[in-house]
């Protein structure tokens, strides 16, 4: 029988860890370009507009991101596309991060007070002006702690996908577990890892949060 040490065993899961990130990263970047495109075009008021991307955010935020990732990985497969589970993974989690981060920019943008948009419309500013000028650099402020916080999030999603068969960490730290017939050591060296990647951006979110809360002052 092949022994296994727990440099072995943390070795491995940390080969498995880079995954993790690159779909964290997908995830989050993709996400917060559709996002951001969703936000300005709910901004412009028109009521379909409005309606479909309130919709949108409704079907992401209130299906389990397992589902998602389970429609999204067959229902391709059932339109004749051949697809791995690395691009569905990033397809499901890049939208899902997208109708979240929409909404939390959508509660940033309104907190701004109604003056601000009246007082800008008096100086006959266009709406790419108001938004560029006045309202976005000002909500950008109040959207960091949040936005870097919600990251944590995207990070602990990844695991999910390893349902369909993306190798990240979860699944490695699964794989790994069969072999060396230690589960409890194993995942208690994946939660370790986890813990390392997602406690310095929840500190971070403090630390930006303080610091734009002494900046707003």
């Amino acid at each position: 029988m092949i022994e296994f040490s727990l440099w072995d065993i943390f070795s491995n899961l940390l080969l498995a860890a880079r995954w993790t990130v690159a779909l964290s990263l997908v995830a989050f970047i993709g996400g917060g370009l559709i996002g951001l495109t969703l936000l300005v075009l709910r901004l412009t008021g028109k009521p379909v507009l409005v309606r479909s991307i309130n919709t949108y955010t409704q079907i992401f935020q209130g299906t389990p991101l397992l589902m998602q990732l389970f429609l999204l990985y067959f229902g391709i497969g059932l339109l004749g596309i051949d697809t791995s589970a690395w691009v569905s993974a990033s397809i499901a989690l890049t939208l899902y991060t997208s109708a979240y981060l929409a909404e939390i920019w959508r509660g940033c943008v309104e907190s701004i007070p109604r003056g601000q948009w009246e007082a800008s419309k008096s100086l006959a500013m266009s709406f790419g002006q108001l938004l560029t000028h006045v309202i976005l650099p000002q909500a950008l402020k109040i959207a960091v702690p949040p936005t870097v916080g919600f990251l944590v999030q995207v990070v602990k999603g990844t695991a999910l996908a390893s349902v369909v068969g993306f190798v990240e960490l979860t699944k490695a730290g699964g794989m790994i577990a069969n072999v060396t017939f230690a589960p409890l050591l194993v995942y208690s060296c994946v939660a370790l890892v986890y813990f390392a990647l997602c406690f310095p951006i929840s500190l971070y979110a403090r630390f930006l949060e303080r610091k734009l809360h002494v900046a707003r002052r």
